[in-house]
């Protein structure tokens, strides 16, 4: 190796840039009719999707949002709110949630049979039918008789429809016969959705996106559920937080008068600090979704006006909604007592129609509260705000392991994160914050095994719940007025 001349080496910046974590994404779990998608995901995989267009193209879509649970969350998050990206994870699997419908005749209007949706178009058996058909008993072949394709009928309902091909045998048939199988998305179970909601740690290596909403309309309400939703909220990839938003069962068995809810929210266990608790249902136009999924669409648009900081509650902010309803489609209009009692003593979110706002969400407490009052875990945005500021942590210093536990990389680490808490504190989004080695937290012992220790002190702004104005009768004003 040569040892003369002049040369120059480059150094690492002693401060990093932070790889801030990503907020508002939601990993919603549930029933599409992937068998009526242009290029179907895989089942039970996640699924990235950061337009309308994709999310149907990759899932389908269908407005039977009993049946196809997932297409709910994409009308709303895509089309209502505008907002992207999500990950969903569909639970239906056609080869194995599927069984036979019975062959039957159908008749041919412009050449076409219209199907449900629920037919899975490989599977079909198609048949000519009639009396005086030149085709009839002839067996029609998928492309080369007829194709199949999935599209809105007259009624706006999306189905599966059947065309006989010009030069096909039986083109001028009257009545076909078909058989088929359909999927079925109401067999999907509690161990199903179970299974879907644990997908969520493969979100980061499947499609390179850490999610902090997790969300399963039409099955949160069910304990199991939510409690797994809790559980894989507090650690995705066993790394990063965020939250689970379920909701209060609003059918007849369930929460049908406010008055029920802290006893079904305290029976049923919804009192985790990583649970956000919503009731009723809510609805627009004809068209009925779960308060959770409206709640995710909006924190996410909070977050996004934010600049990314999800250091503001969605309490306050305006839904798509024209009314309160249970699931049944009853409305629930409630006063605004009532509206204090349900989100400001019992820690659950809530809508309401009040001050010429028009429909608002209402209640910035996490399913916590009343039980846990730490102001961290009680606030929606505060525990958000340190879920956040957690998350950015993990991804900006995982480079950092393992190398030589040095002063140089202490101070590369301290510096770059008071950098960082500097300037969400000089843009309004903290209090105050700053990033401190303590010696009582670091023992010889820890040191020598490679193992050191940062305190983050840091306050999120709390949301302004309560303002009071007093209003006294000044005297000193009646004499300045009529004496002066």
């Amino acid at each position: 190796m040569a040892i003369l001349g002049v040369r120059v080496y480059e150094k690492a910046t002693s401060v990093s840039t932070p790889n801030v974590a990503k907020v508002g994404i939601p990993f919603v779990v549930g029933t599409a009719p992937v068998q009526s998608a242009d290029k179907p995901a895989k089942s039970n995989t996640p699924v990235l999707a950061t337009s309308w267009d994709e999310a149907v193209e990759k899932l389908g879509f269908s407005y039977d949002w009993k049946k196809y649970t997932l297409c709910e969350f994409m009308y709303s998050h895509f089309q209502l709110f505008g907002q992207q990206p999500a990950i969903f994870c569909n639970i239906l699997d056609p080869a194995k949630m599927k069984a036979a419908a019975e062959p039957k005749d159908y008749p041919v209007t412009n050449h076409q049979v219209v199907l449900p949706i629920d037919a899975i178009a490989a599977s079909l058996k198609v048949t000519v039918k009639g009396d005086g058909e030149d085709a009839a008993g002839t067996t029609l072949k998928a492309d080369e008789d007829y194709s199949v394709f999935y599209d809105r009928d007259d009624s706006d309902t999306y189905v599966c429809i059947v065309e006989l091909l010009e030069d096909g045998a039986g083109y001028d048939a009257s009545t076909l016969n078909i058989g088929y199988d359909a999927v079925t998305p109401e067999t999907a179970t509690v161990a199903d959705v179970v299974d879907g909601v644990g997908q969520v740690d493969a979100a980061m290596t499947v499609v390179g996106t850490v999610p902090d909403l997790i969300a399963a309309p039409g099955w949160s309400h069910n304990t199991v559920v939510a409690a797994v939703m809790a559980t894989k909220a507090s650690a995705i990839s066993g790394l990063f937080k965020g939250k689970a938003v379920i909701d209060a069962d609003s059918s007849a068995e369930g929460v049908t008068e406010y008055s029920q809810l802290s006893n079904y929210k305290n029976k049923n266990s919804f009192v985790d600090v990583d649970q956000i608790l919503c009731w009723p249902m809510v609805k627009l136009g004809d068209y009925t979704f779960h308060l959770s999924t409206q709640l995710c669409g909006l924190m996410s648009k909070v977050d996004t006006d934010n600049r990314g900081i999800p250091y503001e509650s969605p309490s306050n902010k305006n839904l798509k909604m024209d009314a309160c309803v249970l699931e049944d489609g009853t409305e629930v209009n409630l006063t605004w007592p009532q509206v204090e009692m349900v989100s400001g003593d019992w820690g659950v979110v809530t809508a309401v129609n009040f001050m010429d706002s028009g429909w608002v969400a209402k209640g910035n407490y996490t399913a916590c509260f009343p039980g846990n009052t730490d102001v961290k875990d009680q606030f929606i945005p505060v525990s958000r705000m340190f879920d956040f500021i957690g998350n950015t942590l993990i991804r900006t210093f995982w480079p950092k392991q393992d190398k030589p536990l040095t002063t140089a990389l202490r101070d590369s680490i301290l510096q770059t994160c008071n950098i960082w808490l500097g300037g969400l504190c000089g843009s309004g989004y903290l209090y105050g914050a700053r990033c401190a080695l303590l010696a009582e937290e670091n023992p010889l012992t820890n040191l020598l095994a490679g193992h050191i220790t940062l305190h983050v002190y840091n306050a999120p702004p709390v949301p302004a719940q309560r303002i009071d104005f007093i209003l006294e009768y000044d005297v000193s004003y009646v004499e300045t007025a009529l004496v002066a």
